[in-house]
């Protein structure tokens, strides 16, 4: 997985860059999106992986696909991870421009895992606490997981806070062991 974030940064903060500096981040973002949930389709990547198509058809396939939902500079991009054997990289590049996106907004992007739904009181709270942390707003999403038993855990970039039951019974589970 770290290969593949590793391989889409460069076409990521490029097409990140590019779409800040001609003032059309929001319109890119839609775009790369639709680019990355077609180059996940099984019928795409059977396309992409295809040996007896060129990578000129390759492109040419996936930009029809998307039809008008992507202009002439999507298109280009496109043909350049085509050419570059990276179309496939798509998903993980889609990722890291949100990512650049978050951060040129002042966003810090949030995972919380619960061991039960949250109420908005306690989501507000945690936004505070990471807020004061990281010292930029933070966008939370929320995922429901029964096996944590209690407690939440955070994700944040790198950053990982187990506050969970179950995290903190496998690290006395550990202790114990030693």
């Amino acid at each position: 997985m770290s290969e593949l974030i590793t391989a889409a940064r460069p076409y990521a903060r490029a097409a990140f860059e590019f779409a800040r500096d001609n003032d059309v981040v929001s319109a890119w973002s839609g775009q790369i999106e639709h680019m990355a949930a077609l180059a996940a389709l099984p019928e795409m990547q059977q396309v992409i992986d295809n040996p007896r198509l060129t990578k000129a058809q390759i492109a040419d396939l996936f930009a029809e696909a998307c039809g008008d939902d992507i202009d002439d500079h999507g298109r280009n991009l496109i043909h350049l991870l085509a050419e570059n054997g990276k179309l496939a990289l798509l998903p993980e590049i889609a990722a890291l421009f949100e990512q650049y996106r978050d951060e040129a907004e002042g966003l810090v992007e949030v995972e919380v895992t619960s061991a039960m739904p949250m109420d908005a009181e306690q989501e507000k709270r945690i936004a505070d606490s990471l807020k004061k942390r990281f010292g930029r707003d933070v966008k939370i999403t929320t995922q429901i997981d029964e096996s944590l038993m209690g407690g939440a855990v955070i994700r944040a970039g790198d950053l990982v806070i187990d506050g969970s039951l179950k995290g903190r019974l496998d690290k006395a589970a550990t202790a114990l062991s030693r």
